[in-house]
């Protein structure tokens, strides 16, 4: 089975579990759009402020993900809900577009506003320390997320499997931090 194949499956599998809130890139830039003002009066831990420049449009075009540094460096997943996935399984979100296009961004994190470097991460010992830190890190707000994203009471397990579900069907995105 190739990667796009993979996915598709992986999504199918998930169908059931996910919620019907976001069901949309429309409906996750809404609710990236709804968390913005108040991931800029305070940054939650596991959590950032992606900036990059539009590829188009030449405009900054800020987004809210999920993002945990480990030194020097900090690694994302531009995620896909499982519906988007099982139509199309190769789709990109626009922000990873726009990294493509010009790799500077800005991120915000909960120690302060960094430039940064960002890329697909393609090296498999790179992409499984990622996968460690992304999948095997639970913070507070990652309940919250849970329950938006998933059917029933959020537990660290469904977390974890959330995150690992994301991982594995999304592109795994590093930023090397510059100052």
């Amino acid at each position: 089975m190739d990667a796009t194949e993979s996915r598709r499956s992986r999504a199918r599998g998930e169908l059931a579990r996910h919620g019907r809130l976001i069901r949309s890139s429309r409906d996750g830039r809404l609710l990236s759009a709804a968390m913005a003002p108040l991931f800029r009066l305070y940054t939650p831990r596991g959590y950032g402020i992606l900036t990059t420049t539009g590829r188009r449009s030449g405009k900054a075009r800020p987004k809210c993900v999920r993002v945990l540094r480990e030194g020097r460096r900090a690694y994302l997943v531009a995620l896909m809900p499982p519906h988007i996935t099982v139509q199309r399984p190769d789709a990109v979100n626009a922000w990873v577009h726009n990294v493509r296009a010009d790799p500077r961004v800005s991120l915000r994190l909960p120690d302060g506003t960094h430039s940064g470097v960002a890329r697909e991460i393609t090296d498999p010992a790179e992409l499984a320390t990622a996968r460690d830190l992304l999948c095997g890190t639970v913070v507070g707000l990652d309940i919250g997320e849970c329950a938006v994203h998933l059917r029933g009471i959020p537990s660290r397990a469904k977390i974890r499997d959330l995150h690992a579900y994301w991982f594995d069907t999304g592109r795994a995105v590093a930023v090397d931090l510059i100052d």
